[in-house]
């Protein structure tokens, strides 16, 4: 196996936290005082606005989403809006990288394969926004990520066993006419997450040749603002 990769599982954390820590640990990478880390862990209801998003990806305005519990934020991954929330699996890779496109298409190969693992059939498509893992013609996990001084942050996102009422409310990745699917959808299998998050683990330290080690965090979380 090559170089180290930290496996750190964070439970659910908003997705501003999970932002912050991840520059955290990118600072770390960047200057090698800390080995490589695959965050993984779930967010709370959000819709994130990619660097290419436009206004018309949110049709019933950000007031109707929020009235509904799902907040709506600007980030700087690549990708258009996606929906995050609890029992979809995310995870934000902090790795060096020379190639990005290689990098895109071996998170690709992780994903299929852990997929595999819970006996799904998943491959990827051709085309800039079409990005990402699919079954059949559904979408079953999304990816965006953003480099900087060649070390990612933000990472990929599989359905598990979330709902996915929130997709059919906006343009999900930019496509009008996308289909959205999860494992639990997929399989009528109940409480899978947590072996599919170890699959996951596993088969992507398998594709980017790495060795795995569960552990914590090498930064502090970020304090949390409280309500006045």
């Amino acid at each position: 196996m090559g170089d180290e990769l930290l496996i750190s599982r964070l439970g659910e954390i908003d997705y501003s936290t999970g932002v912050a820590l991840q520059e955290q640990v990118r600072q770390c990478v960047g200057t090698g005082e800390c080995p490589e880390v695959l965050m993984l862990l779930e967010h709370p209801a959000v819709y994130t606005r990619g660097r290419r998003s436009t206004a018309g990806e949110l049709p019933l305005g950000e007031d109707w989403y929020r009235a509904r519990g799902i907040d709506v934020l600007q980030t700087d991954r690549g990708g258009k809006v996606t929906y995050h929330g609890p029992g979809q699996l995310v995870g934000y890779p902090i790795m060096r990288i020379d190639d990005v496109l290689v990098y895109l298409r071996t998170m690709e190969i992780a994903i299929i394969a852990a997929l595999g693992d819970v006996g799904l059939d998943a491959h990827r498509r051709r085309g800039r926004d079409l990005t990402g893992v699919w079954v059949q013609d559904k979408k079953i996990a999304s990816i965006g990520v953003h480099i900087s001084r060649g070390v990612t942050t933000h990472g990929f996102a599989v359905n598990v066993d979330n709902d996915l009422a929130p997709f059919d409310w906006v343009v999900a990745c930019g496509l009008p006419d996308v289909r959205m699917t999860s494992i639990q959808a997929e399989t009528g299998r109940d409480n899978s997450f947590e072996l599919f998050r170890e699959r996951m683990a596993e088969r992507f330290c398998e594709a980017f040749d790495r060795e795995g080690r569960v552990g914590d965090l090498p930064v502090q979380a970020p304090p949390v603002a409280c309500p006045p």
